[in-house]
C-alpha cells in the first residue's frame, strides 16, 4: 500500500535517458560532419546545435544515467556534452581573437578525445551491436580529422567528415530504436554485443 512518503517522481525516473543523449550527439555530429567533409563552407551553424543539444542535451542525458546509476552512460554522456561545449567555445574565442590555436594544437587535441572513445569502444563491445560501431566509426573520426588538423589536409579533414556521417547514422538508429522499442518490445535489432559480460 501506498503511504505519503513514497516518491512521486519515481515513475518520472524510470525513463531511459539514451535515447536523448545519443540524438544530441547523432545530429550534431551529423551537421559538423557536413562542414568536415566539405558541404558546408564554415561551422557557424553548428555552434548553436552543439550548446544547446550536443552539448547540454547530452549533460542532461547524462546526469539521469548517474540516477540510474549506469556508469558508462554517464561517462559518455557527460563527457561527449563537455566535448561539444568545448568545440563551441573553441570557434567562439577564436573567432573573438581571445585564442589563436594552431592545427597542430586543434589536432593533438582531436587525437586525445581518439584515445578516450577508444576506451570507451572497449566496453561498448559488451553492449549491442549498433552502440559499438557508434564508437568505432567515432574514434576512427577522431583520429582522422586531428592528422588532418596537424598536416592541414582537407583530404584527412573529408574523410574524417564520412566517418563522422557513420558514426551519427549508427548514433541516431540506435536512439531511434530505443525509443521505438519503449514503445513496442523488440520491434528493432540492436544487435548483440561481441565481447561477452562475465555473469
Amino acid at each position: 500500500m501506498a503511504t505519503s512518503l513514497e516518491n512521486p517522481f519515481g515513475k518520472a525516473l524510470t525513463a531511459d535517458p539514451a535515447p536523448l543523449g545519443l540524438a544530441g550527439f547523432a545530429f550534431t555530429t551529423f551537421l559538423l560532419s557536413f562542414y568536415n567533409a566539405g558541404f558546408l563552407s564554415g561551422p557557424d551553424v553548428v555552434i548553436p546545435l552543439a550548446i544547446a543539444y550536443g552539448g547540454l542535451g547530452q549533460l542532461f542525458a547524462g546526469a539521469f544515467e548517474m540516477r540510474k546509476g549506469n556508469t558508462f552512460g554517464f561517462t559518455a554522456f557527460s563527457s561527449y556534452g563537455g566535448f561539444w561545449l568545448f568545440y563551441a567555445m573553441l570557434v567562439i574565442f577564436a573567432s573573438l581573437h581571445i585564442i589563436a590555436p594552431t592545427g597542430k594544437e586543434i589536432g593533438f587535441a582531436l587525437i586525445l578525445w581518439g584515445f578516450f572513445t577508444l576506451y570507451m569502444w572497449v566496453p561498448a563491445m559488451m553492449a549491442n551491436t549498433t552502440l559499438n560501431l557508434t564508437f568505432l566509426f567515432l574514434w576512427l573520426a577522431f583520429f582522422v580529422l586531428g592528422a588532418g588538423a596537424i598536416y592541414n589536409s582537407t583530404t584527412l579533414d573529408h574523410i574524417g567528415g564520412y566517418l563522422g556521417f557513420l558514426t551519427a547514422f549508427f548514433a541516431a538508429y540506435t536512439s531511434f530504436a530505443i525509443v521505438t522499442n519503449s514503445v513496442r518490445p523488440h520491434t528493432l535489432p540492436l544487435g548483440p554485443g561481441i565481447l561477452k559480460k562475465k555473469s
